[in-house]
């Protein structure tokens, strides 16, 4: 996906937006039966930053970053740069900005980032945070450069892994004491699943959309 036309149509978010595929949906499975992950109430405002930058082949690259294992909350988990919004942030944009600013070193000036939108809010079910994607582009390849306490590492990928007919691996595992079944993309040898995979999902959905000549 060339990195103008991902411009293009990001900039003109359609209303309402497309949903991600239904195969990242997460489930319990219980007795034989598939039971949705049930929301915990979100309570707290957590926003990301879903970048969007030119990469070395002129295509729509966009940065992931790998969380360090051990036992907090979506160890070992692959994420947007993001966390919980501040009372400080002016406003949940800007919190997503200045968390990729402290979690992969992203420099607004440096890249030219610019802030063009925002995706569907995602329930993040097993931490209680509403999490809001904020969508923004940079002009330039950012520098980036993980915080080793939040961080262990920092993903370039393309965005045509997520676009509408790429491959979903459907997995089951336990986690948490719970076997669960769940839609992931592979990239980059690592698998992304959970809220970053349903972000990714809408992200493809709007840049496949008809009514243009092909993204590709």
């Amino acid at each position: 996906m060339r990195f103008e036309d991902a411009v293009r149509r990001l900039e003109r978010l359609p209303d309402p937006l497309p949903e991600p595929p239904a195969a990242l949906q997460p489930f319990v499975l219980v007795g034989g039966r598939a039971v949705p992950v049930e929301p915990t109430g979100a309570s707290r405002v957590a926003a990301v930053l879903v970048l969007l930058f030119p990469g070395p082949d002129g295509e729509a690259w966009t940065v992931l970053m790998e969380r360090p294992a051990g036992d907090l909350r979506h160890a070992g988990e692959i994420s947007f740069p993001g966390g919980a919004v501040e009372p400080d942030d002016p406003s949940i944009a800007a919190a997503a900005v200045r968390e990729a600013r402290e979690e992969v070193g992203i420099d607004e000036e440096q890249c030219g980032l610019r802030v063009i939108g925002e995706l569907g809010p995602v329930d993040v079910r097993v931490s209680g945070f509403l999490l809001h994607p904020i969508v923004a582009v940079a002009q330039r390849r950012p520098h980036l450069e993980g915080d080793a306490r939040e961080v262990s590492a920092v993903l370039e990928v393309p965005v045509a892994a997520f676009l509408s007919d790429e491959t979903i691996e459907i997995v089951e595992e336990v986690r948490g004491g719970r076997r669960l079944r769940y839609g992931a993309y592979g990239v980059a040898g690592y698998r992304v699943w959970g809220a970053t995979a349903r972000v990714l999902g809408q992200l493809g959905a709007v840049l496949s959309a008809t009514g243009e000549a092909d993204p590709r």
